[in-house]
């Protein structure tokens, strides 16, 4: 069926909004409020449960040799896992929280769902991005939100291990509560899409490597352009506000 002219518009106008709000900025303000405070909440709360899902993960994975004394008066195991699960189950529903949050909040708020990738122009700055991360660029450029690189590594890199990690982790956790618990029920298709048990550990497990390494790169790309970028970055988390230190285009 075809769509009406006043479709066309509605659509057009939606993408165009993207690649917009993607590209670089050619005349801001001396300062733009970007990061509203329930998407910062969300970032630190985000942060903290990353941290402890992975040295948890990882001491699950490859448990401590021996612990002193009787075990039956230690239970470091139980609570290691008692941690892991907690931070799990928020991380989870930290993530449906931002999903909302990415309809609720402001245009920047969705940036990380949905980079536009059909646009030729978008992609012209993904690759000035490259250039400027790997100094073969003299100037970087303006942007109030993520800068079309940052995009593509938030999804790419976040955003999908992320879920992954969530849903495999919940089927883990679901088989761990028998095959008749409800929680089973509700994530135990998992098992049907990866295969047996193995395969599921395997790819939660690649899952927080992957996080691992682009939380590594995130930390050092945001300490960087801070310094060397025209636009507040670390700062921008806390406050919310981005401040740009010259008004060049």
């Amino acid at each position: 069926m075809a769509l009406s002219s006043d479709s066309k518009e509605k659509r057009g106008g939606f993408f165009d909004a993207l690649v917009e709000n993607a590209t670089e900025v050619t005349s801001p303000a001396e300062k733009v409020y970007v990061y509203e405070a329930p998407l910062r909440l969300w970032h630190w709360v985000n942060a903290l449960c990353i941290v402890v899902l992975c040295v948890t993960g990882y001491l699950i994975g490859k448990p401590p040799p021996s612990v002193p004394g009787e075990a039956s008066f230690n239970y470091l195991f139980g609570y290691i896992r008692l941690f892991h699960f907690g931070a799990g189950q928020i991380l989870a529903l930290a993530m449906l929280y931002r999903v909302v949050w990415a309809f609720l909040g402001n245009h920047h708020a969705h940036q990380v769902f949905l980079p536009p990738f059909w646009s030729g122009r978008w992609w012209g700055e993904v690759f000035h991005e490259i250039k400027w991360y790997s100094f073969l660029a003299k100037t970087p450029k303006k942007y109030i939100g993520h800068n079309p690189l940052a995009q593509i590594g938030m999804f790419l890199l976040f955003i999908l291990p992320c879920f992954l990690s969530i849903f495999t982790g919940l089927a883990l956790y679901a088989e761990g509560q028998g095959t008749d618990s409800w929680w089973f029920s509700g994530f135990g298709w998992v098992f049907a899409i990866f295969g047996d048990s193995f395969n599921v550990h395997t790819i939660h497990r690649l899952s927080m490597w992957v996080i691992v390494c682009f939380t590594m790169i995130h930390i050092y790309a945001a300490v960087r352009e801070d310094i060397m970028s025209r636009q507040s970055l670390v700062s921008t988390m806390i406050s919310g506000w981005r401040y740009f230190k010259d008004d060049r285009e």
